[in-house]
């Protein structure tokens, strides 16, 4: 469903900038105007480098190039204070960095045997509680959890159990964070399944398959009980899981959107606003969606269980903004609207969405 006219949000291209190497992360540095680009030189080396926002241009405040090109990247774990960027490399590292001094890391661990494909980061920024943790997963089949406080072996593994065939992890997500204990990290995986592992039972709480690939994971907010999971995927299709509510048999409810006639890179939920997210297209597009609930969001199946309901999604506005895949995207946490993506055509963007609050 589109909606259209110019009382709709608009997503504007306020400002770009052509880069010299590939691209493939991208995140706000909390508390400022600033932004870090990771991703790989052609020569095989990692880009890690900080722009901040002039007038009329991106302007350059400082790079540094690393032995290991740069996958993806996250500040989830980090306080407000020390701002630490985590990282994922080809090479299977996870390393944090301060990105005042980046000229060794602050934390470093061969985390993989192959690349570390995703990233994502809990207990930080003053968000929620419990520990601060970092989990990657990786070609090798393996997703890990990690705390940098401390020493270089996890503090959680998920791994095929012996026999079973070792699948690609293309996504991961933490959630459930609502208390010191509760916990949980979904995964994606090259062959469409979607596991759900729970952090203090150690244990899978949940699967599924949704039969292509999963190429982004994102739960709504991480620090609440779970609410609703954003899964994209290649060929077009995104679901949207509502998680509040299981069902022994059917599992969770979700609605199933197609977007941007390609492959979804990825999907991020508005800080300000969970039921508003935008999903990143393999042809160069953004689009921005509004997720609607259901009058009932529960109901009783003939043997008296509770049964979750998925609501609606509403594609509220897109965009082109080049020819190459958006490989990353952004949400400023401290300015509504304001975001900052990168694509395959080595080009970053900061763009300015409008009327957010009239959603």
């Amino acid at each position: 469903m589109m909606a259209g006219g110019l009382a709709n949000p608009q997503i504007i291209a306020h400002l770009e900038k052509s880069l010299d190497y590939t691209i493939f992360d991208v995140k706000w540095i909390p508390c400022s105007a600033r932004f870090v680009v990771v991703g790989s030189h052609a020569r095989g080396t990692g880009a890690l480098q900080i722009f901040e926002m002039g007038q009329k241009e991106l302007m350059l405040s400082k790079k540094y190039e690393k032995k290991d090109a740069f996958k993806c990247c996250t500040f989830g774990a980090t306080s407000l204070q020390d701002r630490h960027l985590a990282t994922g490399a080809f090479k299977g590292r996870m390393e944090t960095w301060d990105l005042e001094r980046a000229d060794a890391p602050v934390y470093s661990v061969k985390a993989h045997n192959e690349i570390i494909n995703c990233i994502d980061g809990v207990g930080g920024l003053g968000i929620g509680v419990g520990a601060p943790e970092i989990v990657t997963g990786s070609r090798d089949g393996t997703v890990k959890v990690w705390d940098v406080r401390q020493e270089k072996d996890p503090v959680a593994l998920m791994q095929p159990k012996e026999g079973e065939t070792k699948r690609d992890c293309w996504a991961v997500a933490f959630g459930n964070a609502y208390t010191e204990s509760e916990r949980v990290v979904a995964a994606g995986y090259d062959n469409g399944d979607v596991k759900m592992f729970d952090l203090r039972t150690m244990s899978v709480r949940w699967e599924t398959n949704i039969n292509n690939g999963i190429c982004g994971l994102q739960f709504d907010r991480r620090d609440i009980l779970m609410n609703k999971l954003v899964a994209t995927t290649l060929e077009s299709k995104f679901h949207t899981f509502d998680v509040r509510t299981h069902h022994k048999t059917q599992g969770y409810p979700s609605v199933v959107e197609k977007a941007h006639k390609s492959t979804i890179w990825g999907v991020r939920h508005l800080p300000q606003n969970r039921d508003v997210y935008m999903t990143l297209g393999g042809n160069g597009s953004i689009c921005l969606w509004k997720y609607n609930y259901p009058k009932d969001r529960t109901k009783t199946d003939s043997n008296g269980d509770d049964m979750g309901l998925a609501g609606t999604v509403e594609q509220v506005q897109n965009v082109v903004l080049g020819t190459q895949p958006i490989s990353g995207f952004d949400w400023s946490p401290d300015k509504e609207g304001l975001c900052v993506c990168s694509g395959f055509d080595q080009t970053v963007r900061v763009c300015i969405v409008t009327r957010l609050k009239s959603l």
